[in-house]
């Protein structure tokens, strides 16, 4: 008598922005909103390479948001006081892993590259690092804090093939 075979069921894929661990659970989730005109803005595969080399082998639950002045200045000014449009905020939320928000603003960053006479692509890799950092607990607002976090940010950005942000200080 012959026995029917049947096929293995397959696996279905994970679903774009997520990458699987060897368990098969979600080990990296990533959704990038571009709430800001996207001429010049990162593509989300260079977003993800950024954080993937700044939060290695991390279970990680974050969106990046690309916004404009008037929506960073609200954000600035609802969670931390601040009546401006800053270049980068982060809001980190509990649960398995790292999960958070990278809020970064495009015309804040566009104008601070040319002041700094710094590519704005760089620019833009440094502050989804820092922000990166901040959601894995990293701080800076004591100087030793700043140094430890300084140094990790020149150590990421160099295995990226970008220069260091705070050589022009």
């Amino acid at each position: 008598m012959r026995t029917k075979r049947t096929k293995r069921a397959r696996r279905p894929r994970a679903p774009t922005g997520v990458a699987d661990d060897a368990r098969g659970g979600a080990r990296a989730a990533l959704a990038v909103q571009y709430a800001a005109p996207r001429a010049g803005l990162p593509a989300r595969a260079s977003v993800a390479n950024w954080l993937a080399q700044a939060l290695p082998g991390r279970r990680t639950q974050i969106t990046v948001r690309f916004v404009g002045g008037a929506e960073a200045r609200r954000l600035n000014r609802d969670y931390r006081g601040r009546d401006y449009a800053t270049n980068v905020l982060t809001f980190a939320y509990g649960g398995p892993g790292l999960a958070g928000d990278i809020v970064l603003c495009a015309p804040v960053i566009a104008r601070e590259s040319r002041e700094r006479a710094r590519p704005v692509r760089a620019h833009f890799a440094h502050l989804v690092v820092h922000g990166a950092l901040h959601l894995a607990g990293h701080d800076h607002e004591r100087g030793r804090d700043a140094a430890i976090m300084e140094a990790a940010e020149r150590r990421i950005l160099a295995r990226l093939g970008f220069g260091d942000p705070y050589r022009s200080r």
